[in-house]
């Protein structure tokens, strides 16, 4: 395929679940992915037929073989949603590349670019969100984006990283087969609370909001340190934290007024990201 200018698509990392909302909710977070056909800038490698942004430009129409680079600030292997990213990234160039207005072809696309990575992905929150940006709720297929306000939108994601990696199939296969229904309600309560916090704009209604009994008691224990994280950086003074994704990392929004003792508050034996909500999703750029 020969390309006449470069194309070049951003997407931004996630961070699914947040607490309760398992497989539901997830937040765009401003650590970016690219994606480009053409001329490889400094620092980018190229991509190969086996990579996941590779299949996805391809089930999203793009031409099998073309050539492809990405550069990524966005960790595998860390619950930072990088084979979200990709496969957004993959289906959105996909779409761009041999039309007349790639850019205008990436936004009418959304549903399509969303489709094809939710199906490789096998589930859709970390997807959706490198999609449409902000905080999402993914519900029978479809993605419910969420208004952030301008307190959460101001807000410091603050994300502790150990140096090691998780298994989302791994990760998954300890969860248990059965849940009590007493936690159950409980995190139903959980993420009706958090999406209320949303809604309103109010960082009050988020402590104890991602307080969850589905899936972070078990995954936890497989992160040396993510349990004394979640419980250190709380109580230093964060509004809220969460296992990001299947982990290893873990996350926390709070204000700036406390920022600089939840970071101290962390173990030694994880490096911290300073992030903010991503408001924009998967775009073309220059």
């Amino acid at each position: 395929m020969r390309v006449a200018e470069p194309l070049v698509v951003r997407v931004p990392a996630s961070s699914a679940n947040l607490g309760a909302g398992f497989d539901v909710l997830g937040m765009a977070l401003d650590l970016h992915l690219d994606l480009g056909l053409g001329e490889a800038p400094a620092a980018a490698l190229p991509v190969d037929a086996h990579h996941p942004a590779a299949k996805a430009f391809v089930a999203a129409g793009g031409a099998d073989g073309s050539a492809m680079w990405i550069r990524s600030a966005i960790p595998m292997g860390r619950g930072l949603g990088f084979s979200g990213a990709a496969r957004v990234a993959g289906a959105a160039l996909g779409l761009a590349a041999g039309v007349g207005d790639p850019g205008a072809a990436v936004a009418a696309g959304v549903d399509r670019i969303l489709d094809v990575a939710a199906g490789l992905e096998g589930h859709g929150d970390n997807a959706a969100a490198s999609v449409f940006g902000g905080i999402i709720a993914w519900v029978g297929g479809r993605a419910l984006p969420m208004r952030v306000g301008p307190r959460l939108a101001s807000a410091v994601v603050v994300t502790w990283i150990p140096d090691t990696t998780t298994s989302t199939d791994r990760s998954r296969r300890v969860l248990p087969d059965q849940v009590d229904r007493v936690d159950v309600v409980h995190s139903l309560g959980r993420i009706a609370q958090f999406v209320m916090a949303v809604e309103h704009d109010d960082p009050t209604l988020l402590a104890g909001a991602t307080d969850d009994r589905l899936h972070q008691r078990a995954r936890l224990p497989l992160v040396p340190d993510a349990g004394e994280a979640l419980d250190s950086g709380v109580a230093a003074g964060a509004w809220c934290g969460w296992l990001s994704g299947s982990g290893p990392t873990v996350a926390f929004l709070t204000d700036t007024d406390a920022l600089d003792a939840v970071i101290a508050a962390l173990p030694e034996s994880g490096h911290v990201k300073q992030l903010r909500i991503a408001q924009r999703g998967a775009r073309l750029v220059t």
